[in-house]
């Protein structure tokens, strides 16, 4: 059976569960009454949005100067900064940094699912666990991400109440969630204390003070960056905008449009703890990590943003609004994706991932029918992508330079 026959039964049987269809039924109407609620509290959104656009544009046209620039900053800050120009090369740096026996918790990532981190750091004998409580449901269940920011959006309540009631011996209501979420964090708060690393990315980065901007709810990801005493952050090169100005304005839309009137947490991070409490003599390593890693992936980026169509890919702030919004993704999940999901991870899949076959295949399932770019606040227009793509694939050139 060829890998485009897997993938047609794939997607045609998550269209047929109705496990799947309950769960995003439920996550559709949650998330889009979310947005409507913040747009309507805070109307400026859409304004800065247009300005964010700007930005991201311009930062897309800039990514090495500004990845050399922030990693100047960052080493300023006394971490240290790498540039990957491939998968292998992120990989090998962030294997060295960790190294073998460790225990590693990891925050919720898709730039570290593009490369496939945790599976890499297992293989090398290390404990990684997956802390964003999505992305825990998932790693228990021996599945994968369904969506770039509700990792477990295709598991009903009922399922997490049957799984967590697996790993704790006891069974727990199937409609108490709060008791759910009680359970997770049980499970996991040792795993924060004993941790040897820390693994996070960051939603945006400003080039010119080396500061991560690390949006969430849980809270995870401070206790992930804060409490082992090595963090490292792994950070797609499009993440980059030339300023600590624009990197809040940045954030600012993006969570807007995840589904908050405003986060829970937002952390900017600079570099590793440090204090000068003791005769102003500045040391490092006080309560949070000794060390920050900063890697910036490439791994065919710079390609992509010098491609007039494609491009618009790189603009992407990982909102997940899109996805709500796609007719496919309403009824089959992250079936239809491959690392990233629905048109754009399309465009993803067969030029940055390099699977042309999978990337066709969902080229050819997207409908065009543009309701993506319509939510998107960087109004990307997936659809002339895919035709782009489809195009390229049909001519046997899915590829860039």
């Amino acid at each position: 059976m060829s890998r485009t026959t897997d993938y047609k039964k794939e997607i045609m049987d998550a269209a047929h569960d109705q496990r799947i269809r309950l769960a995003l039924t439920r996550a559709i109407a949650s998330y889009r009454a979310n947005v409507d609620n913040a747009l309507k509290k805070f109307p400026h959104t859409l304004k800065l949005a247009e300005e964010v656009r700007e930005i991201k544009g311009r930062s897309i046209g800039e990514m090495e100067n500004l990845a050399n620039q922030a990693k100047e900053a960052v080493e300023a800050n006394h971490g240290k900064a790498y540039i990957a120009r491939t998968v292998k090369e992120a990989l090998d740096i962030i294997g060295n940094l960790t190294g073998k026996g460790k225990l590693v918790v990891k925050a919720k990532s898709m730039t570290s699912e593009e490369i496939g981190l945790r599976e890499h750091l297992e293989e090398m004998g290390n404990e990684v666990c997956e802390t964003d409580l999505g992305e825990f449901i998932v790693q228990k269940l021996g599945s994968r991400p369904m969506h770039i920011l509700s990792p477990a959006i295709h598991v009903p309540r009922e399922d997490v109440a049957v799984l967590l009631s697996k790993l704790i011996g006891r069974e727990l209501p199937k409609d108490d969630i709060p008791q759910m979420v009680s359970t997770a964090r049980s499970l996991l708060r040792e795993k924060f204390i004993n941790a040897d690393v820390g693994i996070s990315s960051a939603n945006v980065m400003a080039a010119d003070t080396g500061t991560m901007f690390i949006i969430e709810n849980e809270g995870n990801i401070r206790l992930a960056t804060g409490l082992p005493p090595i963090h490292i952050a792994l950070i797609g090169m499009e993440k980059l905008v030339p300023t600590f100005g624009d990197a809040n304005k940045v954030a600012e839309v993006t969570w807007r449009f995840a589904n908050y009137t405003v986060p829970s947490y937002v952390s900017l991070i600079s570099g590793p703890s440090k204090t000068g409490d003791i005769e102003k003599v500045i040391t490092y390593g006080a309560h949070g990590p000794k060390e920050l890693h900063v890697i910036f992936l490439d791994a065919g980026r710079s390609k992509l943003a010098a491609d007039p169509v494609f491009r618009q890919a790189l603009f992407c702030l990982r909102c997940g609004g899109c996805l709500y919004e796609c007719p496919v993704f309403g009824v089959t999940a992250g079936h239809f994706g491959d690392k990233y999901f629905a048109g754009i991870g399309a465009v993803w899949a067969a030029l940055l991932s390099g699977n042309v076959e999978k990337g066709a295949a969902m080229a050819y399932t997207c409908l065009t029918c543009g309701r993506c770019k319509v939510r998107c606040p960087m109004a990307i227009d997936t659809p002339a992508m895919v035709i782009a793509l489809r195009r390229m694939i049909a001519e046997g050139d899915a590829h860039l330079g």
